[in-house]
Formats: structure tokens, C-alpha cells, sequence
């Protein structure tokens, strides 16, 4: 009888340990998405304020250098 219930305790701690796996995924899934979004908007944010600089506020940031041309 001791067996049996040893081996009953054990399912339900695989049947747990599988479901706390599944929900360790499934937050670090939405915590690398989280990231992502925010790397993305981080970006955005930092094209929209060089879009929005006048010329002598880009020539002053990025240097008078002979570009690719």
C-alpha cells in the first residue's frame, strides 16, 4: 500500500512540475516579447527624434564625415 501511494505522489508532482514548466515558458515567451516591444519602441522613439533635428543638430551629432559617397 506504502508503494502505491508513493508512486500516486510522484504522478502528481510530475503532473506539477510539467504544469510549472509550461507557465516558467510561457512567461519567459512574454517577458522576451516584452523585450522585443520595447527594444522596437526604443527605436522608433530614437528615429523620430533624429527626423525631428534640424540639419546643424545632425551635423553637430553625427560630425561633417565623408558618409558612404
Amino acid at each position: 500500500m506504502a508503494k502505491k501511494e508513493n508512486q500516486d505522489n510522484s504522478l502528481f508532482n510530475d503532473e506539477v512540475l510539467a504544469k510549472l514548466k509550461d507557465t516558467k515558458k510561457a512567461l519567459q515567451a512574454e517577458e522576451q516579447q516584452r523585450r522585443e516591444e520595447e527594444e522596437a519602441k526604443r527605436i522608433f522613439e530614437k528615429k523620430q527624434r533624429e527626423k525631428n533635428m534640424s540639419f546643424a543638430e545632425l551635423l553637430e551629432k553625427h560630425g561633417d564625415q565623408g558618409g558612404k559617397y
